[in-house]
């Protein structure tokens, strides 16, 4: 199933796509890929605090306020994270550097992080996600492919960090990841699969507004 161009739909689209994604991806480490011991849930972020006035950002931010990450814990203690990038992510300056921080502090927790990143660069990260988080760890640039826009990148968290990038674009296959239980033992995490069970898992207008076109 070749990556979408997200762009063509609305942010609540992917917002939608995003949360199944993310529960496809949960039951699939459940299902053995985790060693024994370990297991994977999903966690949302906080809700808003509720006051007399709200005052509100971006649509893209509030969806990306109620996205889910998947967490893989270990005797109760977070070992890794998955974060699916949305656009809420990149939709501000604010956002991303909310993203990018919270990414940071798990790597200097020793947790380890996988970063999928489907949605092209803006000017706030105009070399991807990757770059933008690794930034804050070594500051040697690092340029994406400009055929391959789109980013996956893979943490070893704790005191020597690592990252595994790979680069993909819209109309590749998504390969295997690895996501890391601890510096040298990773599961590979079939990301192809689980996108493709929930896309067809997704009503026929959603992925004819998605693709443009009509669903045979």
């Amino acid at each position: 199933m070749p990556i979408h161009d997200w762009t063509k739909a609305p942010p609540g689209y992917f917002h939608h796509f995003h949360q199944r994604w993310t529960g496809t991806i949960c039951d699939a480490l459940n299902a053995g890929l985790l060693p024994k011991g370990m297991f994977a849930l999903l966690a949302q972020r906080a809700g808003p605090p509720k006051t007399r006035f709200v005052s509100r950002g971006l649509e893209e931010e509030v969806y990306a306020a109620k996205a889910n990450r998947v967490v893989v814990y270990g005797d109760d203690e977070t070992i890794a994270v998955i974060e699916i990038v949305s656009p809420g992510n990149k939709s501000s300056a604010h956002a991303l550097r909310q993203f990018v921080e919270k990414s940071l502090e798990y790597l200097e927790r020793g947790i380890h992080l996988l970063a999928v990143d489907l949605l092209p660069q803006t000017p706030r990260d105009p070399q991807g996600i990757h770059a933008a988080i690794w930034i804050g760890i070594n500051p040697e640039p690092f340029t994406l492919p400009t055929d391959k826009p789109l980013t996956l990148a893979s943490y070893v968290g704790g005191l020597m960090k690592v990252a595994y990038v790979e680069p993909v674009a819209v109309g590749d296959i998504l390969p295997q990841m690895p996501v890391f239980l601890d510096a040298k033992l990773n599961v590979r995490l079939p990301l192809e699969e689980t996108y493709e069970l929930t896309w067809k898992a997704c009503p026929e207008e959603f992925r004819e507004r998605v693709t443009g076109s009509s669903v045979a």
